[in-house]
């Protein structure tokens, strides 16, 4: 019983009573008040806001132990499959993926998992790139109108089809990457932590290197982010993975933490510019909280190849949805029928649970 009055669990408490009441707030006042002629009523707000918290609790589950953002599963899925202005969805997105990085970071800090010296590094590039790329995307967004909607769905659509195809030829060998030679620089900076695995029952001790070649890629990984409301810790993860050979689970955590630093200096040029409205972002926020706990607590334990399969499904046919509505938006193509989106997500995620089944069978 006392365990509920004790962190995490206490946050989880109070985020749960917070939720009940605001809801129960938010219906007594949507089914009493009055609908203006075309707009929409309260009963269908309160729906609409209900299922926006269960789809951002499973959104936040997935992406903190996947590491990459709640930020880069929301923003392609509201661009790709909803008509909400671009603007409005890339700030919540950023939004979305600060929250589920803050939330999850104070169990990475306690189990060790995190490596808070790598994440101080990354954490200023991160946030020149992110603000940069925040600016870059208000510009486009007031220049460009539709046509530059279009092309900005496109583009996330070929970046996040990139980031599939890594997850897939890169296999379990991303998992614990080999580091043949440490350079001096990284050597002198002192950033290994050793910390215990919970999935082999022992303390690893990973060295790394290449510690200045990150920096650079980090500014780029900010300003993807910034530009495209995503978070990008779908890009920190490879990043660290590839150039530093940081572990695949160490990767992931640290993503969550440095995109809680990082993401609260991008969403102020979309907080000054008014894209950041509280009532459709408040019921993200309180998903992000609970999934973002939760999903934390599961990445300690579970294995580092495991979800892999499941981001690669959401990835792909996200990349689906926004390069369809990108052609659609540029006029080059018709709307795509929704039994064709039907079948791409039936085709999609049949591979995945047969990967997830394969995976899970004992060597």
């Amino acid at each position: 019983m006392n365990k509920l009055f004790k962190s995490p669990w206490l946050e989880m408490n109070v985020m749960l009573l917070i939720l009940i009441v605001s809801y129960i707030g938010l219906a007594l006042v949507g089914w009493s008040a009055e609908t203006p002629p075309g707009g929409m009523g309260g009963a269908t707000i309160f729906g609409y806001l209900f299922g926006f918290f269960f789809l951002s609790f499973a959104i936040a589950l997935v992406a903190v132990i996947g590491g990459i953002g709640g930020g880069v599963l929301f923003t392609p899925f509201m661009l790709a499959f909803t008509s909400v202005d671009s603007l409005i969805i890339r700030a919540t997105g950023l939004i979305v993926a600060m929250f589920s990085g803050l939330i999850s970071t104070g169990t990475f800090m306690r189990t060790g998992l995190g490596n808070l010296k790598v994440c101080i590094w990354c954490a200023a590039a991160y946030g020149v790139g992110a603000f940069s790329g925040a600016q870059g995307a208000i510009f486009v967004a007031e220049k460009m109108g539709p046509a530059g909607e279009g092309v900005v769905r496109m583009a996330l659509g070929v970046i996040l089809a990139s980031l599939g195809i890594y997850f897939i030829v890169g296999g379990q060998k991303i998992e614990w990457p080999e580091v043949k030679k440490v350079d001096n620089f990284t050597k002198k900076l002192n950033m290994g932590q050793p910390y215990y695995e919970a999935s082999l029952g022992k303390v690893i001790d990973y060295p790394l290197t290449r510690a200045g070649w990150i920096l650079g890629a980090i500014i780029g990984v900010g300003l993807l982010s910034g530009f495209f409301g995503l978070g990008a810790g779908w890009a920190i993860v490879p990043a660290q993975n590839l150039i530093m050979a940081v572990p695949l689970k160490v990767a992931a955590a640290n993503s969550g933490i440095l995109l809680g630093m990082g993401d609260c200096i991008a969403v102020w040029p979309y907080l000054l510019k008014g894209a950041i409205i509280p009532l459709f972002a408040a019921p993200w926020l309180v998903g992000q909280v609970l999934g973002g706990l939760l999903g934390a607590l599961i990445l300690v334990k579970i294995k580092a190849g495991f979800v892999r399969f499941l981001l690669i499904g959401f990835m792909f046919f996200a990349c689906f949805g926004l390069l369809t509505k990108g052609l659609f938006m540029l006029k080059v193509i018709g709307p795509v029928p929704v039994w064709v989106t039907g079948v791409v997500f039936v085709a999609v995620f049949s591979w995945v649970i047969m990967k997830i089944i394969q995976f899970s069978k004992p060597e």
